[in-house]
């Protein structure tokens, strides 16, 4: 292995010459503490960044086993040593100058929820950062000694005060593995008294702004659970916790306008994943399957079985084996629905206010102007308690013009200025001697949830064979082909999306030989990750150090809205 001054001299020697010849840097070369590894080097200055890692020995960083011993704590340090690297590139580095990305110095960045990431590795051996940089150049020609300044004056400090267990907050540290050991443990309990959710008492719902995720810091109201509701965790961290649990069965959040309905939904909607501290969703906890369903009009739907909800179409269109490239929003539902349930939910999430409202609801007045057998669509309405009661799979709906939903509710609670209110029994008053809308339903609806299997002519070689990358959060591109993610509003990192574009990836060149459904497939690529971690399936040159992992409902949910999906 060559030596830091080989680096040194290298770099001294290019400079001044043109781009290209930073190849020669590539390679690893052995600091005083740890190694240095450039893994690939950009072309141009202008192009992706070049990539690089830090990585040290556990003699050195000496991190205790116990932070790292099980899944959810080595989750919860290695997003702890993410952040703390970011942080500190941006406290001791001072980016140098030059042309296009020259100077470029980043690790990835997240959010506010914690993630199984590629940023930083550890395990009893080593504890390894991978990061980008833009090699410094001035129009293209290489500026050796700006580079040296980047290698050998801002690294080693910035590695020194992230990746060594001596030089952090150990104390902090600990709070973030006991918050992960706690978040573990709730998630087991709660499922255990019959709980699909939990929101704390004194959790900060409301966030920042509309483009904002981060906390609202003033004019906040805590949450505070109603009695009736309110059930107690003994957490083996934190001590005893109370707060709002929502039972299995069927639940309305109801309320005016801007009264919170919508806030409440939406903290429960982004707790499938653990959240870090400070963010006042620490102990909201939801079920981690839960998918949130909406109307989205002009998605591509492939061969779904939207027979429970649409049929008898005018048009004499099949609809168990509905396909179609610009679905209403009806349809667009339907078929959210039924892929969910494909994938074995357990929880739907439904806001009134993204619905299609004639999927929603079908009042008495339009019943009698329309006759039954003019109108294919059955409502949601008819199907919730169903769905619940046959196929244990739960909703919690946020309703603010639809008392009907009333009769099918097991418990309503009422946001008033942010406040929850158990309103159940008055709910119950209100729609007494009404129509029941969950009665009279076909018990054999859903007896046929059916698997699709994927076709090997759903991905295409061009002349130049596959190509597929991300584009922010919301697109992925294969070859020319869009992947519209915009509605998939539990998609919450661009670096979830660079995953699921690395997934598609992998399916196109391992899974197209065998006769597999979707769900399967995308089952065994997780059980690939459990055991050989997300590595397993890059291509990239260099690491993939910008991955961090969707729920497998996400990787579905881009395969079924592919316009190239060929399903059989």
């Amino acid at each position: 292995m060559k030596t830091e001054k080989d680096l040194r001299a290298l770099l001294l020697q290019i400079d001044g010459r043109g781009y290209k010849a930073y190849k020669d840097i590539r390679g690893s070369y052995s600091f005083e503490d740890y190694v240095l590894s450039i893994d690939s080097v950009q072309g141009d200055p202008f192009a992706s960044p070049s990539k690089g890692r830090i990585i040290v020995s556990q003699d050195k960083a000496r991190f205790p086993s116990e932070l790292f011993d099980a899944p959810h704590k080595k989750i919860a340090l290695c997003d702890f040593l993410t952040r703390l690297f970011s942080k500190n590139i941006f406290k001791y580095y001072h980016r140098v100058k030059g042309s296009g990305k020259s100077g470029l110095l980043v690790i990835d960045s997240p959010g506010q929820e914690i993630l199984l990431r590629t940023s930083i590795i550890i395990n009893k051996d080593k504890v390894e950062a991978r990061f980008e940089v833009g090699l410094p150049a001035s129009g293209r020609r290489v500026l050796g000694k700006e580079a040296v300044k980047i290698f050998f004056d801002s690294l080693p400090i910035i590695a020194k005060y992230s990746l060594y267990y001596k030089n952090l907050n150990t104390s902090y540290l600990k709070r973030q593995i006991d918050l992960a050991v706690d978040q573990h443990f709730l998630r087991n309990e709660m499922q255990k008294k019959g709980l699909v959710a939990f929101i704390a008492n004194d959790s900060t719902l409301p966030r920042e702004s509309g483009i904002s995720d981060k906390p609202m810091l003033k004019g906040a109201v805590p949450f505070k659970s109603p009695k009736s509701l309110e059930v107690e965790f003994h957490m083996p961290k934190n001590g005893k916790i109370k707060g709002m649990g929502i039972p299995k069965g069927v639940t309305l959040i109801v309320g005016g306008g801007y009264h919170g309905k919508s806030t409440l939904l939406r903290g429960l909607e982004r707790s499938v994943y653990n959240h870090g501290a400070g963010d006042g969703r620490e102990f909201v906890i939801t079920v981690d399957n839960a998918v949130k369903i909406r109307a989205e009009d002009g998605r591509r739907v492939e061969k779904v079985n939207i027979s429970p909800f649409i049929n008898n179409l005018p048009s004499g269109q099949v609809t168990q084996e509905f396909s179609t490239d610009n679905a209403s929003g009806s349809t667009s539902q339907a078929a959210n629905i039924m892929e969910a349930l494909e994938i074995n939910t357990e929880l739907l999430l439904i806001d009134e206010d993204t619905c299609a409202t004639n999927f929603m609801i079908r009042d008495e007045k339009m019943k009698a102007l329309v006759a039954k057998d003019k109108e294919p669509i059955t409502p949601f309405i008819n199907r919730v308690r169903y769905l619940y009661e046959s196929l244990g799979v739960s909703t919690i709906m946020a309703a603010g013009s639809s008392g009907d939903y009333f009769d099918a509710a097991d418990n309503v609670i009422m946001m008033d200025e942010y406040v929850p209110y158990d309103v159940t029994s008055r709910a119950k008053e209100i729609i007494m001697g009404t129509t029941q809308y969950m009665k009279h339903i076909d018990s054999n609806t859903f007896s046929h949830l059916d698997s699709r299997v994927l076709l090997k002519s759903s991905f295409p070689k061009s002349d130049r064979g596959i190509k597929i990358k991300s584009k922010g959060l919301d697109t992925i591109l294969y070859n020319k082909t869009q992947i519209n993610l915009r509605y998939l509003e539990q998609l919450v990192d661009t670096s979830q999306t660079n995953c699921i574009a690395v997934i598609i990836e992998y399916i196109s060149r391992h899974f197209l030989e065998s006769n597999r459904t979707i769900s399967n497939i995308v089952n065994h690529i997780y059980d690939i990750i459990d055991n050989k971690g997300l590595d397993a399936l890059s291509t990239f040159s260099g690491h993939p150090g910008n991955l961090a992992l969707p729920r497998r409902h996400e990787v579905i949910a881009a395969l079924n809205r592919f316009p190239l999906l060929r399903i059989e």
